[in-house]
């Protein structure tokens, strides 16, 4: 009788070590294809039923989260919503993360190993630290002055800061409030749609998300280029610039919509945006020399994020001579995001050096602890500090004597390019209205804002549109509120 009970309670053993092992098997060994196995809610489950960490501006919270009550408990909100869309993006629990809310999504829902002063234990207990905050670059006065001046208008504004590359405003319109999206009713699915149809495309984020012919403002590269090549030695020198301009082994003639342009000096035709005058003036630069400088201020580059990517600015590389000339004054192929418009004038106010642009200041814990800290990149060289300053200097005459004078402030020296971009079969679309410009208030020592705007505002009269006219007051509000002017 022992005998048998001895063999049972063998046999026994053998089968609490087969569960056991096999436990181990599931928890462990295949604890991420369970985990991914879309029947499997417990991950989302566990994802919402803490509040979700804020993102900052200013030092206050532009998120939150409330509790639904509801299996997925905590949903997001938004204060402010449409006015940081395009640097928050939304967290919806039906439609995933975007911007911000998706590159500092780690932080945000908790799942940071940084977070966790025991992050092993963590691993070892499946546990979740509470969600960490991401601090912004961004001035809440800029952010609110751009998305002010640009209204009821579709288009876009990108600020920042020339010494650091802080971004200090990124506005896009229309916009949207994210808090549409964040549960996963009837009613999110039906925003969803709703937004996803609208004409006027409201999630699609202009700063950083879709790219421009630049037009005249793409003038500060091509001095730029040919200050540096060689090609101009004395702004005030008369060129050889007929009016107009035939493009080379064309028959296609480029004209001026100011008077006066028939070889007419760089700061002239710079001040009144002489078409004929840029374009002749790509061509004796040269494509090489072009390419290298529209590269140096960020045009091609696939790999700029902020965090978040960045469409990448465009310069045809294989433009032939006339195509050259179109894209030497901001047409042909050349197309350029906001963003990349004001690190085009950032680069000219920090002496011909380029900081990458960045978003995001530090990531803290609940507490306010920090966990990581960000801060300028290491700069590079666009152009020589002469040619630096000889565009500041042409930029300045823009505002003060030239098509900009719109942006202005008093107390403070402004430098600035406008722009009216053609686009659309035939030029027929109506024109893009730009403007870029930087400011340095009278008593700082170095510029301390970089702005771009660009208007794009189908119901307008084509015969109003300048960037001089719709974008320079916008810029000249965010550069206000920089500069406490």
């Amino acid at each position: 009788m022992t005998k048998h009970i001895h063999h049972a309670a063998a046999f026994c053993v053998l089968l609490l070590a087969a569960l056991l092992v096999n436990a181990a098997r599931v928890q462990v060994v295949q604890s991420r294809s369970y985990d991914g196995n879309p029947a499997n809610r417990r991950p989302e489950i566990a994802r919402y039923q803490q509040p979700r960490g804020n993102i900052l501006v200013g030092g206050e919270p532009v998120t939150g989260s409330w509790d639904s009550g509801e299996q997925l408990r905590y949903e997001r909100s938004y204060r402010y919503g449409p006015l940081y869309a395009p640097v928050t993006g939304f967290s919806s629990q039906r439609y995933g993360t975007t911007l911000l809310e998706h590159t500092e999504d780690p932080v945000l829902s908790g799942t940071d190993p940084m977070l966790s002063p025991l992050p092993l234990w963590n691993d070892v207990a499946r546990a979740r630290s509470a969600g960490g905050d991401v601090v912004t670059t961004l001035n809440r006065d800029a952010q609110q002055a751009a998305f002010k001046g640009l209204g009821a208008r579709k288009g876009a504004v990108a600020a920042i800061e020339p010494a650091t590359g802080r971004v200090l405003a990124l506005v896009s319109t229309p916009s949207y409030d994210p808090s549409e999206l964040s549960g996963n009713g009837e009613a999110v699915t039906s925003a969803w749609a709703r937004l996803g149809d609208d004409p006027e495309k409201p999630m699609i984020n202009r700063a950083v998300g879709q790219t421009y012919p630049p037009g005249s403002t793409f003038k500060v590269v091509t001095a730029a280029a040919a200050l540096d090549a060689g090609a101009v030695r004395d702004l005030d020198r008369r060129t050889r610039s007929p009016d107009p301009y035939t493009l080379p082994g064309t028959r296609t003639r480029l004209t001026n919509e100011s008077e006066g342009c028939r070889d007419a000096s760089v700061r002239m035709a710079f001040e009144w945006s002489c078409n004929t005058v840029f374009a002749k003036l790509g061509v004796d630069t040269g494509a090489e020399h072009m390419l290298a400088t529209a590269q140096a201020f960020g045009f091609n580059d696939r790999h700029l994020r902020i965090p978040f990517p960045v469409v990448p600015s465009t310069f045809d590389p294989g433009a032939d001579r006339a195509q050259l000339a179109l894209s030497s004054i901001g047409q042909f192929n050349t197309r350029a995001t906001p963003l990349q418009m004001a690190m085009v004038a950032a680069a000219v106010a920090n002496g011909g050096q380029l900081r990458p642009p960045y978003l995001v200041d530090r990531t803290t814990r609940r507490g306010g602890e920090t966990v990581a800290e960000y801060g300028p990149r290491p700069p590079r060289l666009v152009m020589r500090p002469s040619t630096a300053a000889r565009m500041r200097e042409l930029m300045t005459d823009v505002v003060r004597e030239g098509t900009g004078g719109n942006a202005a402030i008093r107390g403070a020296t402004v430098g600035g390019k406008t722009g009216t971009a053609q686009h659309g079969v035939g030029n027929s679309g109506v024109p893009y209205a730009w403007f870029v410009s930087w400011a340095q208030a009278d008593d700082d020592l170095e510029p301390k804002v970089a702005v771009a705007v660009v208007v794009e505002d189908a119901s307008a009269d084509r015969g109003h549109i300048s960037g001089g006219g719709d974008a320079a007051p916008i810029a000249k509000a965010v550069m206000s509120a920089v500069l406490g002017l």
